[in-house]
């Protein structure tokens, strides 16, 4: 899932060594009675598909694109209704278990588990490699659109996170290159810090309390993760010797970097890149769109120049990048559709090269391994540090309950909890762990 909508400069992919995730079992048969796994042609003349598209992900001309290329090959319209992020959970929910849902949707990938646990969405096992079309899915996309062993999506684009910095910013505290260990970063922070030590409002490197995406790579780093599988049952896992280490450093470096009024805010408010356009941190941890928005948020006081990105060190000391959040958006199927088939010939054109080519145009990072590698090829300095870090991506558990740990913000609350110190690390997994022990699995 993604949390923010705005393009910005620069094109870019994303370059991961990545596993396919593997599915098995069969999937539907089509709404006209065609062989399963056979995306094939399909006379839509005098139909009309009806797709739901989450705002800000795709832009009119990729729409056009998709949809002209549709109606070329099945002679069908289509009905593209833009939703809201607001009350999206609830609204398509309903929609999929009526008798006339939306034909495709799109949804982010941290949701699938859910929709597919309420029999909600299409089973496209059967579908899989027509879908892939030669290419090798990002696991960070894959790996949610698969529940129970089952494909219920298909990846549209990804997106991961890294440092970006204030390049002229460090060069005035003598620092000219970007560290490549989390020690070399620490002791350029202390020499930012100590330059700026005037200001309180300062921060080294800005990291609100509730960022959990950025948060759980600290705990990643040191092994641990957010829940754990067995059996078929998900069982929270913050309370883990790993995690708990992972939590401690997280908050150490909360702490010491970023500012005191920062440690129970989100990314939004206040908006994290007006905070570094403003001149108030000098790195932070961000998305691809979001070096774009603080040159532009800026007035002119920065350029795209003064800017770098890097891969967040490995936490915990190791060689490499830190672990990082993968998000992104798949297309699903609706199982109640009365068009599967010109469903399933949409969806395929959505997947497809080209379409994946003007998405990473906009930029976004571009569903497949292979175009991906291809993109990083037009790397620039506000890009690069997403390449670097794109083999360490992790995502969300698979689980159907996640889609309401998203919805309650029981993340964010927790690390701002941590991040505050109005509860420590052991309390604040212990009533975690409770919470996903009880949501996750349904």
């Amino acid at each position: 899932m993604r949390t923010s909508r705005i393009v910005a400069i620069g094109a870019a992919g994303i370059v991961a060594a990545l596993a396919l995730s593997a599915c098995s079992s069969a999937g539907n048969t089509g709404s006209n009675g065609s062989t399963p796994g056979t995306i094939g042609k399909v006379d839509g003349k005098g139909k009309t598909l009806t797709v739901w598209a989450m705002s800000g992900d795709y832009g009119d001309a990729v729409m056009k694109q998709i949809n002209d290329e549709f109606t070329k090959q099945t002679g069908a319209k289509v009905n593209v209704q833009t939703q809201q992020w607001d009350g999206i959970t609830t609204k398509l929910t309903t929609a999929l278990g009526t008798s006339t849902p939306p034909d495709v949707v799109d949804i982010g990938n941290t949701q699938v588990a859910g929709y597919a646990n309420t029999g909600g969405l299409m089973d496209l096992t059967a579908y899989k490699n027509q879908l892939q079309q030669g290419g090798t899915w990002l696991q960070s996309l894959s790996g949610p659109a698969t529940f129970n062993d089952k494909l219920y999506a298909v990846p549209s684009f990804a997106g991961n996170r890294a440092v970006i910095y204030n390049k002229k910013m460090w060069a005035d505290a003598g620092i000219t290159a970007a560290p490549t260990t989390y020690a070399e970063l620490q002791s350029d922070l202390d020499k930012i810090k100590a330059a700026h030590a005037s200001e309180a409002d300062f921060s080294a490197f800005y990291l609100p309390g509730q960022f959990w995406y950025a948060g759980m790579s600290w705990v990643w780093d040191q092994g641990g993760n957010i829940a754990t599988s067995s059996g078929g049952k998900w069982t929270g896992a913050f309370s883990s010797p790993e995690a708990q280490k992972g939590l401690t450093a997280f908050q150490t470096f909360q702490n010491t970097y970023s500012t005191k009024a920062s440690q129970t805010l989100n990314t939004d408010t206040p908006n994290e890149d007006q905070i570094m356009a403003d001149g108030k941190a000098s790195a932070m941890i961000g998305a691809l769109w979001d070096a774009g928005v603080v040159v532009k948020n800026s007035n002119g006081k920065i350029a795209e120049s003064d800017l770098g990105t890097f891969a967040l060190p490995n936490t915990a000391g190791q060689s490499g990048a830190a672990h990082n959040f993968g998000g992104g958006e798949v297309w699903a199927i609706a199982q109640k559709s009365k068009n599967q088939d010109l469903a399933l010939v949409w969806t395929k054109i959505a997947a497809s090269v080209p379409i994946q080519n003007a998405l990473a145009a906009q930029p976004w990072i571009p569903n497949t391994v292979e175009l991906a590698a291809e993109w990083a090829k037009k790397a620039t300095p506000i890009t690069q540090g997403f390449y670097d870090a794109a083999g360490t991506t992790m995502g969300t558990p698979p689980a159907p309950g996640w889609g309401t740990i998203e919805g309650n913000k029981n993340m964010e609350q927790f690390f701002a909890s941590i991040a505050s110190g109005a509860k420590t690390p052991a309390d604040a997994a212990t009533s975690m762990d409770a919470t996903l022990n009880s949501t996750l699995n349904g």
